[in-house]
């Protein structure tokens, strides 16, 4: 069966089951979708690896630069309608789009999208999506993907929608998504993502809920990043201080406790100490009253 001419499928919610005897199939039909618009494959029960075969998706590989532009729907843009025959293009479609379904009628060209969210796909995300410069929406939530995010995701100039949340993605979010200069939705929470978001980007614009789950990334937007090797930089040296600081008081107080009370103990105690101690401070008081008085005298001459 082709399908080079098709431009939507959509199979999502089916409970469509592929098994790995049937993957060799799966492949042959996707690489035939020469033409696809629209992908839609979610909440099924596909398991396995993303088939590599998406750069076969030509419609999906060049990004749409036009200089005049008219707004049709949120999300895209669509070129002077007066160069095109709009009747070609298909009556309407419901389409997930930015949280939402929406249909989509004489635009529906305009929007490509792939979503395999909610299925059971394992292993990368296929480094073959990094070559749909001309991808708008992509969901691959709620599978088991592990890995990195591939650092060629940034070539995907006109994405707008990712998520990759619910997933078990590991590493640092490449630098190159500071390029996506579209993106305007993204969801990579409850991942096991690491380092720090990209400084100085539309990154760090997003809410923190784009980010949670992932116990070891830093920003802002979610908690502040910490240096190599240290603790939390504020909290570790303020406690280390009042720790410090209270030990200091109490061993300036215990010593003049004990040292006060030992020197009353010995004199109570020992009759010759005694004795001696407040002759000391009686000769010392004449030397101050003599001293005093020679001076006043002098003084009131």
């Amino acid at each position: 069966m082709s399908m080079g001419r098709l431009s939507i499928l959509n199979l999502e919610n089916n409970d469509i089951s592929v098994s790995e005897t049937t993957n060799s199939v799966e492949r042959s039909l996707l690489s035939d979708l020469t033409e696809i618009q629209v992908l839609d494959l979610s909440g099924n029960g596909i398991s396995g690896r993303i088939p590599g075969c998406f750069n076969n998706f030509t419609s999906l590989v060049q990004p749409d630069r036009t200089t005049e532009t008219l707004k049709l729907a949120p999300g895209f843009v669509f070129t002077d309608a007066s160069r095109f025959d709009i009747s070609f293009y298909i009556e309407n479609a419901l389409v997930h789009w930015k949280g939402l379904e929406r249909e989509y009628n004489r635009t529906l060209r305009l929007l490509k999208l792939i979503d395999l969210s909610n299925n059971r796909f394992v292993g990368n995300i296929p480094k073959e999506f990094s070559l749909l410069r001309g991808l708008v929406s992509l969901n691959l939530s709620r599978n088991h993907l592990t890995g990195d995010i591939d650092s060629g995701i940034g070539q995907m100039e006109m994405l707008e929608s990712l998520d990759l949340s619910k997933n078990q993605l590991s590493g640092e979010i490449p630098i190159g998504m500071a390029g996506l200069n579209y993106l305007s939705v993204l969801d990579l929470s409850n991942n096991n993502l690491s380092g720090s978001i990209p400084s100085g980007t539309q990154l760090r614009g997003f809410n923190a809920s784009a980010y949670a789950g992932n116990n070891e990334l830093c920003g802002p937007p979610p908690a502040a990043c910490l240096a190599p090797d240290h603790g939390p930089p504020n909290d570790h040296v303020g406690k280390e201080d009042s720790i410090f600081g209270l030990g200091f008081y109490i061993s300036v107080v215990l010593g003049f406790v004990v040292g006060f009370w030992g020197v009353i103990v010995i004199l109570v105690v020992n009759k010759t100490w005694r004795i001696a101690y407040f002759g000391f401070w009686n000769k010392i008081y004449d030397w101050l009253y003599v001293t005093i008085t020679i001076i006043y005298l002098r003084r009131s001459r």
